[in-house]
C-alpha cells in the first residue's frame, strides 16, 4: 500500500501546528511561573476548580476536564495543597472517591493570575486573528476535536462557549 504523503499545503499546516503545540506550553508557564508562581497545568487545575460547583470536583472528574492521569494530577494537587490552595477530602456520595476544593486562597489566586493570563493569550494567541479568523480557530478545534476526543472527555471544557 502506498502512503499518501502531505501535499505543499498539507506540510505546511501540519508545520505550523507542531510549531505552535511546541511553543504555545512554554509560553503560557513563563508568564504565569513569573506572575503567579505556578504553571499553566496548575493554573488549568485550579481554573477548572474555580468554575466547579461549589468549587469541588472528584479527582476523577478533574482529572478528565484536564486530561490528566490520576497519578500525575494527584501529585500537583498535593502540591496546591502544600499552599494552601486545594484542599482534598472523602467524596460524601461514595467513600472510595476523593473530592478536591479550592480553597479561599485558591480562589484569590485565581483571580489575580487571571488578568494576566488571559492578556498573555490575547497577545500571543488572538491578538491578531480577525473575529472571522477566530470563528475559524473554533471550527478547526471542533473539527480535530471530533477525532483527538472522539468520547468527549474534555467536552466540559471546549463546549461551554460555544
Amino acid at each position: 500500500m502506498e502512503t499518501p504523503w502531505l501535499d505543499g499545503e498539507e506540510m505546511a499546516a501540519w508545520l505550523r501546528l507542531v510549531a505552535i503545540a511546541e511553543l504555545l506550553p512554554g509560553t503560557l508557564d513563563v508568564q504565569l511561573r513569573r506572575d503567579a508562581g505556578m504553571s499553566h497545568f496548575e493554573y488549568f487545575v485550579l481554573a477548572m476548580l474555580s468554575e466547579a460547583t461549589e468549587r469541588t470536583l472528584r479527582m476523577t472528574e478533574l482529572a478528565q476536564r484536564t486530561n490528566a492521569t490520576l497519578a500525575r494530577l494527584s501529585h500537583v494537587v498535593r502540591r496546591l495543597e502544600e499552599r494552601g490552595l486545594v484542599e482534598r477530602f472523602p467524596c460524601p456520595e461514595d467513600a472510595r472517591a476523593t473530592n478536591a476544593r479550592l480553597t479561599d486562597a485558591g480562589w484569590d489566586s485565581v483571580v489575580a493570575s487571571a488578568p494576566g493570563h488571559v492578556a498573555n493569550v490575547r497577545s500571543n494567541v488572538l491578538g491578531d486573528l480577525s473575529q472571522d479568523q477566530v470563528r475559524q480557530l473554533t471550527k478547526i478545534g471542533d473539527a480535530l476535536l471530533s477525532r483527538l476526543d472522539p468520547d468527549g472527555k474534555m467536552t466540559a471544557l471546549y463546549r461551554r462557549n460555544g
